[in-house]
């Protein structure tokens, strides 16, 4: 059981050093006073963030979120 205790350690540090370089990495929200009005971007950029860097680094630091939360919980269980 140490172990296994020891590897998911292991496991989740390394999670959260990729969780923390990941979001330091992505761009800032704040779209200065544009956002006063409500307004968004009709750029190619903004229609197709999905396909973008941007996109697939917000979908990485989902799964590293949700990976970091359920290691949580397992490693408080063990």
């Amino acid at each position: 059981m140490d172990i296994l205790k020891v590897i998911v350690t292991v496991v989740y540090v390394l999670i959260c050093i990729a969780l923390v370089i990941v979001v330091l990495m992505q761009e800032g929200k704040s779209a200065g006073l544009g956002a006063i009005g409500g307004g968004t971007s009709e750029t190619y950029w903004g229609k197709n963030k999905g396909r973008s860097m941007e996109g697939a680094l917000e979908k990485f630091t989902k799964a590293l979120a949700i990976a970091f939360i359920l290691l949580s919980v397992i490693l408080n269980l063990l």
